[in-house]
């Protein structure tokens, strides 16, 4: 009786998941309702998912349990649609709320607390609790903290009656844009794209030193183009790449660590980052587009840094590449380069001044049709269903992630937290970036070790990054280090869930991997405080100061590489591991005599390691 009512669950799932994408790629093509109809919509089927698909207990599932949960959030979501045109016009904290009104506000809002905890852990329903703690107890609070304080009325309205609270901008972007994006993902990879990323990256760096570990960088970087999730990344990628790395001969700890850092990046990595790159461009008011090309330089360093790490680790262990056959770079674009083209479509019409919402549609089309082409990618009818059904599926962490932290961001713009938090940063800093840039990093390190990026990075460019903007750096520049760091996390001990995802694939200590992907990740940590002082790293500034700062970055960045790993031209020793590691921040940070001193130190490694070579 129990495994029929879990089929026929998994089925109704199925369904839902099938309607929920099928609404967006309508509303995508053709136009969305207003902003809190459209939203509120999203937020219903992505509640509805949650309770199906993430039980209270696994052991002995009580359907009229979750039941309740799915008729409540039912109730809570039509009540707004029956109710939409009193919702639009009241005036927000002038008009009385209704009991309906205040009684279907606390609901939803414990409903989307518990469907937090159940789809993406209690950090976060703990920080948004937190948040609304503080909305009461103003008076209360210390120093530059204290406020006024709000009664359950006032916090409701903002919560649940407003396009302020829980369908604020950070689901608005999830409900726009970023679904479209899984969706796009989701049949990229039921076309065998993936596969097609592993064997490109295979057919280009297998037989080289290190290969199996060049193809995780390699293929971890395609397929974020894919997913734009650390975990999600480590857990398919890393099902082949870290087997292939043991078995020529890197350390387990090692290969862990190699693909949590790869797949870290696929979060910085354009043309399809993270869903918080969505939200930054809400933030910011920039296109999609604009965003991406801010982020193209760091990511293309850091990737880099990753390659060249596998590289001086393998030549440092003796490691060669894979003993057996690997495809031929022109097989595989014979075989599966029309897999590709998607990709360059969606590209190329971000460019074109498409909006990404146009872009992603007309790409998932494309896709459907190009796989179609060859018999072993051909989508029909099933493959096409499960591609909608995986793409709802896949955004359930980040919706519910996003309506979360719109709780947060109504607390702090319903007690003014923000303006507070600046000036509290400011006071501490006194004036100092570098100390302002250093509590942010900190700040963006432990908010993504228990929030999901996109959560950690909205906190922060609440509170932390008008802060660093009023000491004079760039707009993108303070948002991409608030981005950077909240990613960053993913790859930073104790609480590193890439690591956790590496480690388990490899069987290996966690923190041996944890410490490992530090030291192949390090430009991570680095990068972000470059381009906060010198923005050419974003592509800001004159043609010449781009070029120039890559340049020198780049080769920074091996340097690093080689600092860290202990090889350069042969075994470093401990006075040349820091002239690496000295040069290589010098050379990353963009600047004339920075970069003079940066490749003094450089030479000063060559000529001593040509020294003891000939020894």
């Amino acid at each position: 009786m129990a495994t029929k009512a879990s089929g026929l669950v998994a089925k109704i799932t199925a369904l839902i998941a099938v309607g929920m994408s099928s609404y967006h790629l309508f509303t995508g093509s053709f136009g969305a309702p207003e902003a809190l109809l459209h939203r509120s919509i999203h937020l219903l089927f992505t509640l509805v998912l949650v309770f199906l698909i993430n039980p209270l207990s696994k052991k002995q599932r009580k359907w009229w349990l979750e039941g309740v949960f799915i008729s409540l959030s039912l109730i809570s979501i039509i009540y707004l649609f029956w109710n939409y045109e009193y919702f639009v016009t009241r005036y927000p904290y002038v008009h009385p709320l209704s009991k309906f009104d205040l009684i279907l506000g606390i609901i939803i809002t414990l409903i989307l607390l518990e469907a937090a905890r159940r789809s993406i852990g209690l950090a976060m329903p703990i920080t948004a609790v937190v948040f609304i703690i503080y909305a009461y107890l103003g008076p209360h609070m210390p120093g530059l903290l204290r406020h006024a304080g709000q009664n359950t009325e006032t916090i409701v309205d903002q919560l649940y009656m407003t396009t302020e609270g829980i369908f604020g901008i950070p689901l608005g972007v999830s409900a726009t844009y970023v679904i479209l994006f899984v969706i796009f993902g989701a049949f990229l990879e039921r076309s065998g794209t993936g596969q097609f990323f592993m064997e490109l990256a295979a057919a280009t760096t297998g037989k080289t030193r290190g290969g199996p570990g060049k193809i995780a960088v390699i293929s971890s970087g395609l397929f974020g183009t894919i997913s734009g999730s650390a975990v999600a990344n480590v857990m398919v990628t890393g099902q082949f790449t870290i087997p292939m790395m043991k078995k020529t001969g890197f350390q387990p700890h090692f290969a862990g660590a190699v693909e949590a850092t790869a797949s870290t990046g696929g979060q910085i990595m354009p043309p399809v980052m993270g869903a918080a790159a969505f939200v930054m461009a809400e933030f910011t008011g920039l296109p999609y587009i604009t965003v991406c090309k801010h982020a193209l330089i760091p990511a293309v360093l850091y990737y880099l840094s990753c390659f060249m790490a596998i590289h001086f680790e393998a030549i440092r262990t003796n490691l060669k590449g894979m003993l057996e056959e690997v495809p031929s770079l022109i097989s595989v674009f014979l075989n599966k380069g029309h897999l590709l083209l998607p990709v360059v479509i969606i590209i190329y019409m971000m460019f074109a001044g498409y909006t990404p919402m146009y872009a992603c549609i007309f790409a998932i089309i494309s896709v459907v049709i190009l796989a179609n082409l060859k018999k072993a990618s051909r989508m029909g009818v099933i493959k096409i269903f499960q591609a909608l059904e995986e793409g709802a599926k896949g955004t359930v962490s980040v919706a519910i992630a996003c309506a979360c932290a719109g709780i947060i961001i109504g607390v702090i713009n319903l007690t003014g937290l923000g303006l507070k938090f600046t000036s509290f940063v400011l006071l501490l800093a006194g004036e100092s970036l570098a100390l302002a840039l250093f509590f942010t990093m900190i700040a963006g390190i432990i908010l993504g070790m228990g929030l999901p990026t996109t959560a950690a990075y909205i906190v922060m460019a609440a509170l932390l990054v008008p802060a660093l903007v009023k000491l004079g750096i760039p707009t993108i520049a303070a948002h991409m280090f608030a981005f950077y760091y909240a990613i960053i996390s993913a790859i930073t001990p104790p609480v590193a869930l890439a690591v956790y995802a590496g480690a388990g694939l490899a069987g290996s200590n966690m923190w041996k991997t944890g410490f490992a992907a530090v030291r192949i990740g390090a430009p991570g940590f680095i990068i972000p405080f470059m381009f906060a002082y010198e923005p050419s790293l974003l592509f800001i500034g004159s043609s010449w100061s781009i070029i120039t700062s890559f340049f020198t970055a780049s080769i920074g960045v091996v340097m690093l590489a080689a600092g860290m790993m202990g090889w350069f031209l042969r075994e470093t020793n401990w006075i040349e591991r820091i002239l690496l590691i000295a040069a290589a921040i010098l050379l990353i940070k963009p600047g004339f005599y920075s970069d003079i001193i940066g490749f003094i130190f450089l030479g000063l490694v060559i000529f001593m390691q040509k020294i003891r070579q000939k020894k």
